[in-house]
């Protein structure tokens, strides 16, 4: 019988990513999101982590699932939990989660979820990726200043971070779903660098040929002037991040992506190259 992979957050980043790469291999999918958008051939199904009326009909014929928490949620177990524990009753057997690299089992927000999930799923993975290449190429803030003010805003000083490719994530992912072992663990993913936040101001300017400058905030500038427009809590959390990655607690790069699908990791500049000159 041909497995069915539940994809929450399918029109996201890594979802759409992870969606796209399971048809591609001939797997079923369902794509889940709030407004049950149509996604070439998976079947969209209506999904939001606060309607639990929601669950039952998006876990219906799935064995796994693919986990993406809801965004800006402070307090995601509080959220999650319930809909796992459907999961699992509901016949699912394997789950990956989206977690993050600055984020241990047991730590605050979604390594709550992180500790959870070994108890309730015989077969499991959780993802801690770091930041998001995308993050300066898609729609998140970053994105957004470089392309209003020319500015990447951070708190993280000089620290460097391993930058990672969505499109590796979701390889990574699709593995982690679909080998016949699941990874039973976690898996840091980073790029094939580390760069500081001037270094990718730096890429971005050269490659767009616009200039682009890294702003330094300290850590309550930042927070503020994340809380413009996320609940100031996640703002709080996310400054902190940046002061974690000021002290250097993201400097690394793993072989992760290249251990799992065979191949090397994206760079930073390849991936500014692919999606920051379309139309040009």
């Amino acid at each position: 019988m041909t497995a069915t992979t539940l994809v929450t957050g399918a029109t996201g980043t890594t979802g759409s990513r992870t969606v796209a790469r399971l048809l591609a291999a001939g797997h079923r999918v369902r794509a889940a999101s709030r407004r049950a958008t149509p996604l070439p051939g998976a079947e969209p199904v209506r999904f939001d982590w606060y309607e639990p009326a929601t669950f039952e009909d998006a876990l219906a014929g799935a064995d796994r699932v693919y986990l993406v928490p809801p965004v800006g949620e402070p307090d995601p177990a509080s959220v999650m939990l319930p809909f796992l524990r459907r999961a699992r009753a509901a016949g699912v057997r394997r789950a990956v989660l989206l977690g993050s690299s600055a984020v241990p089992e047991g730590g605050p927000a979604v390594g709550e979820v992180h500790r959870a999930l070994p108890g309730l799923f015989e077969e499991w993975a959780v993802l801690r990726p770091s930041w998001f290449m995308q993050n300066f190429t898609g729609e998140h803030l970053h994105a957004h200043s470089i392309r209003e003010d020319g500015v990447i805003r951070t708190a993280a000083g000089d620290g460097r971070v391993g930058f990672v490719d969505a499109d590796d994530i979701a390889a990574v992912a699709v593995h982690a779903l679909t080998d016949d072992r699941a990874p039973d663990g976690d898996l840091v993913l980073t790029g094939p660098e580390a760069l500081s936040y001037d270094d990718v101001a730096a890429i971005v300017a050269e490659v767009t040929g616009r200039p682009v400058v890294h702003d330094h905030l300290t850590h309550d500038e930042f927070r503020d002037h994340l809380a413009a427009g996320m609940p100031r809590e996640f703002a709080e959390l996310l400054a902190g991040m940046d002061g974690e990655i000021a002290g250097g607690a993201e400097d690394r790069t793993t072989d992760t992506v290249r251990r799992l699908t065979g191949r090397p990791p994206t760079g930073f500049r390849t991936v500014a190259e692919r999606e920051l000159t379309r139309g040009r």
